[in-house]
Parts: C-alpha cells; structure tokens; sequence
C-alpha cells in the first residue's frame, strides 16, 4: 500500500458518534430558551455574526483555493514533472542535510531506510550529511548503512557540532557542504531525524525544480504517528495536520508557502551554501524596543522562508509527496501541547512582524495579507468567549451555554471542511479546533510582548534565558507584564461597551 496516498476511510464508528454528536447539538439547540432578541443576546449575536462572517469565510477563501490547487493547478505540474522524469531526466547529485539530537534507534533505522529507498530510486551520486550532538547517532547510522545500503551510491558525511542547538548543527552541514563543492541547481533536501520520506517522495519533487525554474525551494505534505502517547494527542495533531494541508494548498496557489518546513523541505544549493543564508540560519536575530537584540532559539524552518520571502524567491508545495513524523510522548501531553504552541506562535509572531514590514508587493498580497491575518486572529478568537463570560456575569449565566452552542455548529462547520484532509471523520475535532484556537490566541497574546521567551523540549529541553538579576531585565520584564495586562484590559473594556455592560459617558 502506498503509504503517500491520502484515501478517506469511512468507518461506521465515526458515523455512529457523527450521529450522536449531531443530535445532541439539536437538542440543545431546541431546548434553549430563545433569547435572541433581547438586547444583551442580540448584541452578542451580532457580534458573533460579524467576526464569524469573516473568519468562516476567511476559511472558505482557503477551501476553495486549496480546490482550484489541487483539482486544475497541480495537475498540470505532476503531469509535466512525471514527463520529464520518465524521459530520464535526473539531478546530477543528491545531497540530503539530516539532523539528529540523541534519537530513538528504532526510529532512526526507519528513517535511514526511507533514505536508502529513495535514493535507490533516485539513482544517481548521492550523500548524506548528518548533523549530530555525539557518536550515539552517528553508530546507528553507520551500522545500518553498512548493513542495508551496499548497493547504493551514497556517501555519508557525519558532522559533529560544537555548539548547542539545531541551528548550529545545520550551520555546520551547511559550510561542509560548499567545502564539498554543493552549488548550482543540485537539490539539498532538509530534514529531521525522525522524519521517515513517503514512497517516491523524491521522484515527486525534484522534477519540479526542473518543469519550474522560478521555484527556489519546495516542502511536501505532512502526517504524525504517536507511537507513544494519549490518544487525544492523535487526534489533536491529525487535525493540525489536516489544516496544514488545506492552509498549503491555498498558499501554493500564490507560488508561496507561510513556511519551509523543517521536517521535510528541498532547496536548490546554490541558495543553501550562499553565507549569508548559512549565517541567518546560524544566528537569526530580531532587534526589539523592549528587550533590545536576541537571537531566535528555534524556527530555523522560519528562518529559511523568511531568506527566501526576502529575494521575492518562488517556494511550491508538493501535496502527493508525504513525510511522516514519529512522535513519543511521554506523560499526559498537555505540557507538550502548550509547548510545542509555545514555540509554534513564538516562531510564527517572531517572523511575522518583518515579513509584513517587506509589503504587498515584494511578498505578493494575499501572502502578505494571510501573515497580517495570523496577528488579527489572536484577537478576534477571543471576542466570543470573552463576551459570553461577560455577559454570564453581568446579566445570567445562561449565556455561557448559548456561547457553547455557537461553539459546537461553528467548529462542526469548520470540521467539515477538514475531514477530507484528515483522510476520515473524528468526532473530536470540533472540540479541538475551539481549544486549539483559543489556548493559541492566549498564548499570542502572552507571546507577542515576550518575544525572546523560548524553549524546546525537542532538544534536550533548551531554553533562551536572559539574566533576570539585572535591573533592566526586571523593568524589561515588568513592562511586558504591563503591556500585557494594558492591552487585554483595553480589550474587555471594549468588548463591554459595545455589548452595552458599560455606558459611556455623556458628552456635555
């Protein structure tokens, strides 16, 4: 079976609490009592309708670019890629940049086998340049080259780093490889170490960088095994993974992406071994008027896109080509949730504020406009909630459920337009698109006036700390908090006038 295809599976099950779920809904949308045109309700209402009608159909804009994509776009590019591939066109070399940080072996020979498959396929001179923290790695992967890959023209290149941080480790790989004379058009495949390449996943994406010569790098569509952990963390990062796929589609509509995804992206060398782009990987920073100069921990995928947005570059996503990630999770997977939205939305608002300083015109408008929307929802998705747990004091707590049946049709309305992405229909998806926008927005908000906070639990737990003994560091720290709070305060307040809790006063 090929394991790239994304085939919707029904399942009696997933109809079965469909139905159930829908029934309750009904119900409690005929048991209510109907309160809408009283004024506190109407307002909320109202309100409600103005920010659904722009975010759902924000949403269908999505949707039915990801359509017109997937059904007449890229079509068109797999047919083209596919004839110039069985004619015999090949890359003259293969180089792939791995990097690994203490991995499971288990997971790590299924990720060498993936690459030892593709590269078979590939047939031409490839080699493997792997970023690694010790020998630990580095034993698995020669062991199981030796092993399995005899017949194979690859060549492997261990690196080992003599920094801390992912960043440095392809900073490394990055100046081994123009030491060994990668240039020109040949491919640099970027990728993590526990990230296993789908069936033909490279016979998928590099002819595009042949039919399309505009296109300076491109990145492939994702899905998540939890070999190890909750079942709901499942479910949560299939549906992560579903919105990526929909949000992809409709960017590559654009011949741009919103990211380069660190897990899997390929790259023309000429671009990889440029030094600048070597140093931004290596020491990205931002410059704040709040906590001054800081180096970015993470999101070195962001730093790579952003390089790239710079120069106006095409950047193409490859929907057929998959790559799955393993993913252990130890615990309850709430800490890991919370962190991993953390550095999610820390990466996305780091980035974010510069790309928008390049304009419309060099990032293209709907790009730029997707990017300046990312900022706006991190609001707009706290109106609802808030305005229910206001009007809940204020006047009766009824409102609260009222709120919570907007919730459930709105987020099913949402889920609709997912499960084709999911591959079949989860019942919980409702529930976690709500949770997810709303535990994101919070965490935006405590974010965006603490941008040097970072940590990743990924990478043996690193952490961007400052010297919070220093007087400036605690004025610094003090005044997000006062920012946070000033904003958040101006925010409810608004809320309250306009749902007619507070009256302004009368102008004389």
């Amino acid at each position: 079976m090929d394991e790239s295809k994304r085939e919707f599976e029904w399942r009696f099950s997933d109809l079965a609490k469909m139905y159930l779920f829908l029934a309750i809904t009904f119900f409690l949308i005929t048991q209510i009592p109907n309160r809408i045109w009283y004024n506190e309700t109407f307002q909320l209402a109202l309100g409600l309708g103005f920010i659904g009608i722009w975010r759902y159909s924000w949403w269908l804009v999505h949707f039915f670019r990801a359509q017109i994509f997937s059904r007449s776009v890229f079509p068109k590019q797999r047919a083209a890629a596919d004839a110039v591939w069985d004619a015999g066109w090949r890359p003259k070399t293969l180089n792939i940049l791995m990097t690994t940080y203490r991995e499971d072996k288990k997971i790590t020979e299924r990720v060498i086998a993936s690459i030892l498959r593709e590269c078979r396929l590939v047939g031409v001179p490839s080699t493997l340049f792997v970023g690694s923290g010790d020998d630990y790695d580095e034993q698995i992967i020669t062991a199981f080259i030796q092993q399995h890959g005899k017949k194979i023209d690859l060549k492997v290149v261990f690196v080992r780093q003599n920094k801390p941080g992912k960043r440095f480790a392809i900073g490394l790989v990055l100046r081994a490889m123009a030491r060994y004379g990668v240039d020109g058009d040949d491919p640099v495949v970027f990728m993590d170490g526990d990230s296993v390449l789908g069936q033909e996943c490279l016979k998928k994406c590099l002819p595009i960088f042949m039919t399309n010569p505009g296109v300076e790098a491109l990145t492939t569509d994702e899905k998540v095994i939890v070999e190890e952990g909750p079942e709901w963390v499942r479910a949560w990062l299939n549906m992560r993974f579903a919105q990526r796929h929909l949000g992809m589609q409709s960017h590559a509509l654009s011949n741009k992406v919103l990211t380069l995804t660190g897990r899997m992206s390929v790259f023309r060398a000429r671009n990889v071994v440029n030094k600048d782009f070597i140093r931004t990987i290596e020491v990205d920073y931002l410059n704040h008027w709040l906590w001054d100069r800081f180096r970015f921990l993470s999101g070195d995928d962001k730093s790579t896109w952003y390089w790239l947005l710079k120069s106006g570059a095409d950047m193409y996503y490859v929907p057929d080509a998959l790559v799955t990630t393993i993913e252990r999770i130890e615990g309850n997977g709430r800490e890991r949730m919370v962190q991993n939205l953390l550095r999610w939305s820390g990466n996305i608002l780091r980035n974010g504020s510069r790309a928008i300083a390049l304009g419309p015109r060099r990032v293209g408008p709907f790009i730029w406009w997707c990017i300046v929307d990312q900022r706006l929802a991190m609001w707009t998705t706290l109106v609802g909630p808030i305005s229910a747990i206001i009007l809940a004091f204020y006047i009766e707590p009824i409102m609260l459920l009222v709120y919570l049946v907007w919730v459930i049709i709105s987020r099913t309305f949402l889920a609709l337009l997912l499960y084709p992405y999911a591959g079949r229909i989860y019942v919980s998806f409702p529930f976690f698109l709500f949770i997810n926008q709303l535990i994101n927005s919070i965490v935006k908000v405590y974010i965006v006036f603490r941008l040097p906070k970072q940590r990743w639990m990924n990478r043996g737990n690193q952490k961007a700390i400052r010297n919070a003994d220093s007087s400036m560091e605690t004025f610094r720290h003090a005044m997000a908090g006062y920012l946070t709070a000033l904003w958040v305060f101006a925010f409810v307040f608004g809320l309250m006038l306009y749902l007619g809790i507070v009256k302004p006063l009368p102008i004389l």
